[in-house]
């Protein structure tokens, strides 16, 4: 089961980076954000893309348990998804965004995926 989640969270991570880095401005829309320069899409690319696919690539590594990385990769990328959550709720308290779509949407999708990788950990 531990597997499993991993894994999941691992495609999440995989999804996301490989439609930030074909279609960075589509990725991004939804916040209300337009990228007008290549630098604001080589930006998202490489926030979105390269490093969710390079998140990607580790947590499937740890779900194969490669050189004993499971326990490390799977609590740093835990915390990291809760300390997004985080940033959102800083945000509703600052700026309170009145759609669910897209930032409470992803408020539960790192909450729920924080709490299943640390508790696969």
């Amino acid at each position: 089961m531990n597997t499993a989640v991993i894994g999941l969270v691992a495609m999440f991570f995989l999804g996301m980076g490989i439609f930030g880095l074909i279609a960075p401005a589509t990725l991004i829309k939804p916040f209300g954000i337009t990228l007008a320069s290549a630098e604001a899409r080589t930006e998202v690319r490489a926030v979105y893309g390269g490093f969710g696919v390079a998140i990607a690539l580790l947590l499937a590594c740890a779900a194969a348990d490669i050189a004993e990385l499971r326990p490390g990769a799977v609590v740093a990328v835990g915390i990291a998804l809760a300390g997004m959550a985080f940033g959102r709720l800083v945000g509703r308290m600052a700026d309170r965004p009145a759609r669910f779509y897209p930032s409470w949407f992803y408020f539960w999708v790192e909450s729920l995926g924080a709490a299943a990788l640390i508790a696969a950990s």
